[in-house]
């Protein structure tokens, strides 16, 4: 919502201003300036990027209209599975987990979270975590340098489409200027025949560097800004499981090691202890009825 909210700021601000200021509205439509800026813009974008970043991008900017990707709740069940997870090995051991991790769509305490269930990135980080902790030997230190490579692979994905965009929004002045430049070219065509339409002709070529200045600083920008905070914001969630693993693997209790989880989030998402404590409850009790 935000993001609607500002783009309209910059745009009331920006004509609002324009206008105010005795200018004509009908002067800033240059659509053969668009054209060339946008067009531009969109074929160095297409040529700098694969496929993959490229759709990727499309739905990056899709989902800041829908939110972040993991609010509140999905915290609270996100320790909750810990939780169990860990419980399930306190009590059964280790190798109690092998068919849990293996299958986890049918297994009741991963289906016991539906919406996290759908989340298969987030699933399969941690089934592979858990896995490696089943299966090797590894000792606490190793799995975390293992799992703080795999995370920072996973937030340069993540980010890619932010830094993707970003780079083309720095191109939008130069592609301004190209457009500023072929409009003083058709100004000086006119020199030598009607002079008539000088002035407007050069009044085009400004617009020009208008708007691609504009379409950086104003939108561009701002967009990929906002998609790299979104894709920090959900990696919080990886990281979760990554404190909560590597708690546990140093031998605490699961609810001590569910708690270090809850402390590395931060903001509007941390659940309080409290809330923790009484959704753990609930959770216990439904699975007792």
């Amino acid at each position: 919502m935000l993001v609607l909210v500002g783009t309209l700021v910059v745009l009331v601000s920006v004509v609002g201003g324009y206008l105010l200021s005795h200018g004509q509205l009908l002067a800033l439509w240059q659509p053969y300036e668009l054209l060339i800026i946008g067009g531009g813009a969109a074929g160095s974008f297409l040529t700098a990027n694969p496929t993959k970043i490229v759709k990727a991008t499309f739905r990056d900017i899709a989902g800041l209209l829908k939110g972040p990707k993991y609010r509140r709740q999905d915290y609270l069940d996100l320790l909750s599975l810990l939780y169990d997870v860990f419980s399930l090995m306190r009590k059964n051991g280790l190798l109690s987990l092998e068919s849990h991790i293996e299958e986890p769509a049918s297994s009741s305490v991963f289906s016991a979270y539906p919406r996290l269930l759908a989340e298969h990135h987030l699933i399969e980080f941690i089934t592979d975590c858990l896995r490696l902790i089943v299966g090797g030997s590894m000792n606490p230190h190793e799995l975390e340098q293992l799992l703080e490579v795999e995370l920072e692979v996973h937030h340069q994905e993540a980010e890619a489409p932010a830094m993707a965009l970003m780079k083309s929004a720095d191109a939008l002045p130069g592609f301004g200027i190209v457009a500023a430049v072929l409009g003083i070219v058709t100004t000086m065509s006119q020199l030598s025949g009607d002079t008539s339409r000088i002035g407007e002709h050069i009044a085009g070529a400004l617009v020009g560097t208008f708007l691609g200045i504009l379409l950086c600083y104003g939108f561009a920008g701002p967009l990929a800004s906002a998609m790299e905070n979104r894709a920090q914001e959900d990696g919080k969630a990886f990281e979760c499981v990554k404190v909560a693993l590597m708690a546990n693997l140093r031998g605490y209790n699961p609810m001590v090691s569910v708690e270090f989880a809850r402390k590395s989030l931060a903001g509007q998402a941390r659940p309080s202890f409290m809330e923790l404590e009484g959704h753990l409850k609930g959770a216990r009790a439904g699975a007792g009825a």
